[in-house]
């Protein structure tokens, strides 16, 4: 039995629908790819939001485009859900590497600040612990611990290796647990 998230297309979408739907996009249909497009928008989103964070929404746009761009290319139409998934990951990481680029943060301030679990008026949620990560490890752990990918699926997608993988995702989980007082 596969994990869920693994190959399971976006939710309430059927394998078979959304393979159908791939093939006559790249058939010219425009109304499939208008529809394969929304059904695959809120997968899209669902994916960029954690790691692009405050860029989300423009993760998702580029991510939709990419798609629009290059659904011809998509060799399997059963392999769509996977392919959407690596695309909004990239994009993500690319525009939150960018944004972090663009404000200067002192890395000693980047955990410090977070109220405690225990502080009802000032606690905080996994976004917010999730903002102060790296978009390299908010990407691991959104593939790891969100998509249900192991260690090797989330390296051949990053294309890193493995120990690579590993690395980031214990410096992420490290940094997740003392930012949120675990």
């Amino acid at each position: 039995m596969e994990r869920p998230g693994r190959s399971a297309p976006p939710p309430g979408v059927k394998d078979d629908e959304l393979s159908d739907l791939v093939r006559r996009a790249q058939g010219g249909d425009t109304v499939a790819m208008s529809s394969l497009l929304a059904r695959l928008a809120p997968y899209a989103a669902r994916v960029c939001g954690p790691i692009a964070l405050d860029d989300g929404p423009d993760a998702t746009q580029e991510t939709l485009i990419a798609v629009f761009r290059n659904l011809r290319s998509l060799k399997d139409p059963a392999a769509c859900h996977g392919w959407v998934r690596a695309i909004a990951v990239r994009e993500s990481v690319r525009l939150a590497k960018r944004s972090a680029r663009s404000v200067p943060v002192d890395p000693r301030d980047r955990l410090d600040g977070i109220p405690s679990r225990g502080d009802v008026e000032q606690a905080t949620d996994v976004s917010d612990v999730l903002a102060r990560l790296s978009p390299e490890h908010r990407a691991v752990i959104v593939l790891r611990d969100v998509e249900g990918l192991d260690e090797s699926e989330a390296a051949e997608l990053l294309a890193l290796p493995v120990g690579t993988v590993k690395s980031r995702l214990h410096r992420a989980r490290d940094n997740f647990r003392k930012a949120w007082g675990v």
